[in-house]
């Protein structure tokens, strides 16, 4: 999708179809990656299971490291900070009118309608609506009176500086992810360890988190209280007026700290495993928040109760990855387009209606 991305838009977004793959450093985890080799021939995706030696052919790591993988060679890499402004652009030749730093204060909404935003400068009104805010989406639905069981993870990344080509395309093993750059360095983050701040939603939320918690309890790391002005943020507002700051322009971009020490332990792990890696430093080390939902799958439906309100939330760290074929998704629902997928897993009302919930592949 990325690659016929960029055809569509007739310029580099830094895309590269250099393949993924998913280690395994033990014979269990070989054999526990055949659920997904199985999912993957399902939907044709053409997923090739290597060996260790394959492995080592392909990656210049320590030999022997790991006992095996899945290799999705069709699967690449786009830079985002060349992405997303190009795409932007492309957008805008099209007739799209984009405003940055201007945030949604709230829906306008009338006789259970909505019928467009209430920005921070001024009303916009629109025949549809699509709520695609990240991990804002659930503060906002909150002001609504609309309760969707969204919660957000601090995710620790580095970069090193230019360093040797061990592998071209990305890979992760149970503990470290990396990626080759364009800039000729490597991203790098950790797989098995996340922040997560306790707040007022994540205890209104704990029955539907139970059993994505557990599953997760040896990566996860809890934190007594988020920043000020974040989303869950114990003194974060759930309610605000129209024609005040919301927390939305009080906090415009979540930008936390990294997680302490994050750093130096990514390049351990980076050492241990990519011998050829080891003298290379980290240049920069930043965070981010994962906005995730009970069942690491996201939402993508209209919301209940409203009129021509739309969502695209909740993709647990996978949204720019998968954001083009989810935007293709939703113009086709809210114009009333056929949509060429079954669409029951991503809805709306899944954790209401008494279905049980069924973890996505946590991959």
């Amino acid at each position: 999708l990325w690659g016929g991305m960029a055809d569509r838009i007739g310029a580099d977004v830094g895309f590269r179809a250099e393949g993924i793959i998913y280690l395994a450093e033990s014979e269990a985890a070989c054999t526990a990656h055949e659920d997904h080799l199985d999912t993957a021939n399902r939907h044709q995706v053409r997923v090739e299971r290597l060996r260790r030696a394959d492995v080592d052919g392909l990656i210049q790591g320590r030999p022997g490291f790991w006992a095996g993988g899945l290799h999705c060679p069709s699967d690449g890499r786009a830079e985002p900070w060349i992405a997303v402004p190009m795409m932007a652009r492309a957008l805008k030749d099209r007739g799209a009118s984009l405003h940055e730093n201007c945030a949604v204060r709230a829906l306008d909404i009338s006789a259970g309608r909505v019928s467009g935003v209430v920005t921070e400068r001024g009303l916009v009104k629109a025949d549809a609506v699509l709520i695609a805010g990240g991990a804002w989406t659930s503060l906002l639905l909150q002001h609504h009176g609309i309760f969707f069981p969204q919660l957000n993870m601090r995710a620790t990344v580095a970069r090193t500086v230019e360093a040797p080509n061990v592998y071209s395309g990305g890979a992760a093993d149970s503990t470290l992810a990396f990626r080759r750059r364009e800039d000729g360095g490597y991203t790098l983050a950790f797989t098995d360890y996340l922040d997560f701040f306790l707040g007022r939603n994540a205890f209104r939320s704990a029955f539907h988190f139970a059993k994505i918690a557990w599953a997760s309890r040896r990566s996860i790391a809890l934190r007594p209280a988020a920043p000020p002005g974040y989303p869950d943020a114990w003194f974060t507002p759930r309610r605000w007026r129209e024609d005040e700051l919301s927390p939305f322009e009080r906090m415009r971009v979540l930008h936390p700290t990294p997680t302490p020490g994050a750093a130096e332990k990514i390049r351990k792990r980076m050492s241990e495993c990519l011998p050829a890696l080891a003298g290379i430093p980290i240049a920069e080390s930043w965070a981010g928040m994962i906005d995730t939902m009970p069942d690491a799958v996201p939402t993508m439906d209209a919301v209940p109760g409203f009129d021509r309100l739309w969502l695209a939330s909740g993709f647990s760290g996978h949204g720019f990855g998968i954001g083009p074929a989810a935007g293709r998704i939703m113009a086709d629902l809210i114009q009333g387009r056929t949509v060429e997928h079954d669409l029951t897993r991503f809805r709306f009302d899944r954790f209401t209606d008494g279905s049980a919930i069924e973890l996505g592949p946590l991959i």
